[in-house]
């Protein structure tokens, strides 16, 4: 259960693998998409390529560490096109991959399909809070568009970031496409993966602040959307992320106090439950908010790193776990699976592994609420009720702490 947890794997993972029955052809590919950000503004987005000249790549060597991000905000007018949910690359090879899972022709994914966020549009006048996103291991940023666009909605500058030899690819702007490249997972592997992405997240808050004082850290230094630098308020920071990413979150916390919120989407904080070699957030715990969300038979019940980091957290915690859920409801594959088995005529004994059961419009609803609800509370200092106890308006999340 740990494994599943700090580790997941893509659309194309061992849950499918060995249950997916072969699918007959469908007459197309199936339109996908993600449901619309339910704030008050419109969602700007731009990507930037940045470069850690003073870093060696950990993965490849004698290459220097690059990383994609991609930056959505709130803007003040979206005409255009919007952007694709993955780069070209990127789709192909998620595509390839997940085709190959469910036994069917890659045609019949498409994920190039258009998000709800255009590129470079301006941005609205005004500082906003800025939160940083962490995808699970092997997952490429692309796979949180729903929640990243949700909070940008909602007047966040949210920024993803793609942990760049851990995904099946990263696309960079003048095509070059970067592949995984970590080695198998060792106990060794996993804690230099989490140190990496501590740093990555590190780096990243770093060239945010060169933004914030007017600078251009795209390696490019392509032009950026009006007035995105004057937008950050990186006085209030945010971080959060799923599996792997809200491990991630945990130990860029413990690190770095410019981030002042975190939140953990169903990551456990062990580089191994077995031999009880658990992270330092775990072990210290933390003096900053921290919300913990779960899914399925995974909370603190079952997984000792999130009791040893209750034991020794030192503020304003909470539990909240969608028992219908499963680990990948808290992506994009809440949305996209059950498209795709309606699609393909996939059964629930091939879904409910990957994403539950639950219906997929409420657990989506649920997150979003109760995530804006908890950087509002601690990064705008807005109190939220709904952070209080249980409300009847999102049934499907119990309070467990």
């Amino acid at each position: 259960m740990t494994a599943k947890r700090l580790l997941v794997p893509l659309l194309a993972g061992a849950a499918l693998t060995a249950a997916v029955p072969v699918a007959t052809a469908a007459p197309s590919a199936v339109r996908l998409e993600v449901p619309a950000p339910t704030g008050p503004f419109r969602v700007g987005t731009t990507d930037l390529h940045l470069v850690d000249h003073a870093r060696p790549d950990p993965w490849v060597p004698g290459a220097t560490r690059e990383l994609m991000v991609t930056v959505r905000y709130p803007a003040t007018r979206t005409a255009g096109d919007a952007a694709p949910f993955m780069p070209p690359a990127v789709a192909a090879a998620v595509a390839a991959s997940d085709a190959r899972a469910l036994r069917i022709d890659p045609a019949e994914l498409d994920y190039g399909f258009a998000t709800h966020s255009v590129p470079d549009a301006p941005a609205v006048p005004g500082h906003r809070p800025v939160v940083l996103y962490s995808p699970g291991r092997g997952n490429p940023r692309a796979l949180g568009t729903g929640l990243t666009e949700q909070l940008a909605s909602q007047g966040y500058v949210v920024v993803a970031i793609d942990h760049t030899h851990e995904p099946l690819a990263v696309q960079f702007p003048d095509g070059r496409v970067a592949p995984r490249s970590i080695p198998p997972l060792t106990v060794d592997v996993t804690k230099k993966m989490m140190a990496t992405r501590v740093r990555d997240a590190r780096f990243v808050l770093d060239q945010l602040e060169v933004l914030a004082r007017g600078g251009n850290p795209d390696a490019a230094r392509r032009p950026l959307p009006a007035g995105l630098g004057r937008s950050l308020d990186l006085s209030r920071v945010g971080a959060f992320g799923h599996s792997a990413g809200g491990f991630t979150t945990g130990e860029a916390m413990l690190a770095d106090p410019r981030i002042d919120a975190g939140a953990n989407l169903d990551g456990s904080m062990a580089h191994s439950q077995s031999t009880g070699e658990f992270g330092r957030v775990a072990e210290e715990g933390l003096d900053r908010p921290f919300l913990l969300m779960s899914a399925g038979d995974h909370s603190a019940a079952s997984d000792l790193s999130w009791q040893r980091f209750l034991a020794n957290h030192r503020a304003w915690v909470r539990q909240l776990h969608l028992p219908d859920a499963e680990h990948s409801s808290f992506t994009d594959h809440q949305s996209l699976v059950p498209l795709l088995a309606a699609h393909l005529g996939l059964d629930q004994a091939v879904t409910a592994p990957i994403v539950g059961t639950v219906d997929p419009a409420r657990s989506t609803a649920a997150q979003r609420a109760y995530l804006t609800a908890f950087f509002d509370q601690h990064l705008r200092h807005r109190p939220r009720h709904l952070l209080d106890g249980p409300s009847d308006r999102y049934p499907e999340v119990r309070f467990l702490g």
